[in-house]
């Protein structure tokens, strides 16, 4: 999709934290959620924190939309009191057909300094979470605070490489990782075929991570947010929520299932609106991040609370 003239001109800038939240209002976070809302952000010690009922609270009180990964673009259309209204066009939603919707912290944004020139080398993270260092030596150290922690699927551009690390553009500057945390690829390769590696293997990673409402990154997943990472892994973008994401890919029948198709939930014994996504693991079992208080898992599709309410797969991979 070719941007329109009103999209050119809306400012755009970058994430500048590992993970930054994307809130319904700027005042839907609460004082529990001030690890969140700094810079640095401290994901594992807010997830941590959190009691069930404070987590489960970002749905059901409708608090946050999203997550943005670090060095993400998006388009500003608003700032107010310290806040930055934002469309992200990497996440495509009804919500706004210019990309998700949502409100992020000003100090969490910085000016646009990473630029993806045509046919460049791209390091994508292919590991959970890994460390971008601000020396290559550090890369080596075991011990101490060497840099900043960035999660699956976290993308810089690449200044050069060795068989170690691979030196990288951050919004903070170059940084270095290390060669066997990513991937290396140009915007024409970026699609992997199924046999590149087993998508299956790659969503067995995260297997035993809590679930995390509006989760994207490898601290907390929700479950449209896992199965939009797994096939983003594969250069695949779907759309950001299980209910737009089941209006793509091709209709599978629940006895033509293979590795990798999405399955889709919906209330009302089926008959509903579309509520949960997961993904086929093979021999009638689903890989899924089921909801708050719960964690990945592979579970068997027959007789599970979630049958009855199958209405179905899609299929994204040739």
């Amino acid at each position: 999709m070719k941007p329109t003239n009103n999209e050119k001109n809306l400012p755009k800038m970058i994430v500048c934290v590992s993970v930054a939240t994307v809130w319904t209002e700027p005042t839907s976070p609460r004082y529990i959620d001030q690890l969140a809302v700094n810079n640095p952000v401290d994901m594992p010690g807010w997830i941590k924190s959190a009691t069930y009922a404070e987590q489960l609270a970002l749905c059901k009180k409708n608090l946050v939309q999203t997550q943005l990964l670090y060095g993400t673009e998006v388009m500003i259309l608003e700032e107010k009191d310290e806040w930055a209204h934002v469309l992200i066009p990497s996440q495509e939603s009804r919500k706004d057909d210019r990309g998700y919707p949502g409100w992020v912290p000003m100090r969490q944004l910085s000016s646009p300094t990473i630029a993806y020139d045509e046919g460049a080398l791209i390091a994508q993270v292919t590991s959970p979470i890994v460390t971008v260092a601000k020396t290559a030596q550090a890369l080596k150290k075991k011990n101490g605070d060497h840099g900043l922690a960035v999660s699956f699927l976290t993308r810089f551009p690449v200044v050069k490489q060795t068989e170690e690390f691979v030196e990288v553009v951050t919004p903070h500057g170059n940084g270095y990782l290390k060669t066997d945390d990513v991937r290396l690829f140009t915007k024409e390769d970026e699609l992997l075929t199924h046999q590149d590696q087993s998508i299956l293997e790659v969503a067995k990673q995260f297997l035993g991570l809590p679930y995390l409402w509006g989760g994207m990154s490898a601290f907390g997943f929700d479950c449209s947010g896992f199965a939009y990472s797994m096939y983003r892994y594969y250069g695949i973008t779907l759309p950001r929520d299980a209910s737009d994401q089941v209006k793509k890919g091709t209709v599978i029948e629940r006895e033509d299932l293979q590795v990798g198709d999405l399955l889709f939930f919906a209330y009302e014994k089926g008959k509903g609106a579309v509520h949960h996504v997961g993904m086929y693991a093979g021999d009638d079992q689903m890989i899924h991040s089921p909801k708050t208080g719960k964690s990945i898992e592979i579970i068997p599709l027959t007789n599970s609370s979630y049958e009855e309410e199958l209405i179905g797969g899609r299929r994204y991979l040739s």
